[in-house]
């Protein structure tokens, strides 16, 4: 099943029909149903939220009520769809792929449900713990959270075990579900009461514990759409970078297999991890900053430095491969002339003379 969807060039591919998009979801299905249908309802619960947005004008800690479930359910769907391409690289462990997918897919769809649901009652779905109610459906959610995520590493497991042939796009699947589970864990930070809350418990009951941003209350300033503060730390952006990163390397996997195919296996493979490394160290950076509640978009001179000396390390990196690449491909074409050239002596060289 993997042939389907693993990136080739050779003939036999290109002369398949074109891929339309009942036949590519009849293959959907074929490859793991929950995660094909939990990706259809996210498809379902963005439609709805874009018609919120038009409709229901409230806003919720300053943006508008459906803008938090359309982002979750078009990021939930990719999520569940770029899994489902992983599993067609996975041979054999049925139970436990059934019981992972399905377990994941469940997790999407009543994360989706229950911040819907926060939205359609004008109210916040995370952090909240104003009522009894309110607490549940928070509690729900993290624990949600918690096995997807715990699902998600155990499916990176299969994939580091499975022998695939091409060894740089094994290692692109591979390390972009690690990244995406670096980026899962990112939010943690996120669940810690913040010193406001703190001081408020003291006087009467917690109604909030948590927030997405550091140094500043939640609903302040922020980016267009991502929401993202613009005057304080906001660890939705490493969360949200961490998350995609396996999207990041699908993508970066698949340029450089059109873009470099006079590389070999190991040099592509050694792409793939400068690539990886990278990623993580820019999540890295980006959760540090967020804690020490700086704006992404108001970097100081520190961090300033960090990330230039991550794109060094990052372009040194791949300039080293690419130029032992190169050398390697000048080495095998001087001994393959010098293999062709008659040897001294020999009918060809006299005849040459």
């Amino acid at each position: 099943m993997s042939s389907l969807f693993a990136p080739s060039t050779s003939l036999a591919i290109q002369r398949r029909p074109a891929l339309t998009p009942r036949l590519a979801l009849r293959r959907a299905f074929a490859i793991n149903a929950p995660l094909t249908i939990a990706g259809l309802a996210m498809l379902l619960a963005a439609g709805i939220a874009i018609i919120g947005l038009v409709v229901d004008h409230q806003t919720i800690t300053g943006a508008p009520a459906w803008l938090k479930p359309a982002k979750f359910a078009f990021s939930l769907g990719l999520y569940c769809f770029t899994l489902l391409y992983l599993l067609a690289f996975v041979r054999g462990h049925r139970v436990i792929v059934a019981l992972a997918s399905t377990a994941i897919a469940l997790g999407a769809v009543v994360e989706m449900a229950l911040i819907a649901t926060q939205a359609a009652r004008g109210t916040t779905s995370h952090f909240n713990v104003s009522t009894s109610l309110d607490a549940a459906i928070f509690n729900v959610m993290g624990g949600f959270v918690v096995i997807v995520w715990t699902m998600s590493l155990l499916i990176a497991l299969l994939l580091l075990r499975q022998p695939i042939a091409d060894a740089a796009w094994a290692w692109t699947l591979r390390l972009g579900l690690l990244l995406s589970l670096v980026g899962m864990a990112a939010a943690v930070p996120m669940l810690l009461p913040t010193p406001a809350q703190l001081a408020a418990a003291r006087s009467g009951p917690m109604l909030h514990t948590g927030a997405h941003s550091v140094g500043v209350a939640d609903g302040g300033a922020g980016l267009p759409i991502l929401d993202w503060s613009t005057v304080g730390g906001d660890l939705r952006v490493p969360h949200f970078i961490g998350i995609h990163g396996l999207q990041f390397m699908l993508i970066f996997g698949f340029l450089l297999t059109l873009g470099a195919r006079w590389l070999d296996p190991r040099h592509r493979a050694a792409l793939v991890w400068t690539g990886a490394l990278s990623y993580l160290g820019l999540i890295v950076l980006l959760e540090w900053q967020a804690l020490r509640g700086q704006s992404v978009v108001r970097p100081d001179s520190a961090t300033i430095v960090a990330f230039t000396v991550l794109a060094m390390l990052t372009l040194g990196a791949a300039a080293t491969v690419v130029w032992r690449a190169r050398a390697q491909v000048a080495s095998s074409d001087a001994a393959r002339v010098s293999e062709q050239r008659p040897a001294p002596g020999s009918p060809g060289a006299r005849r040459a003379e």
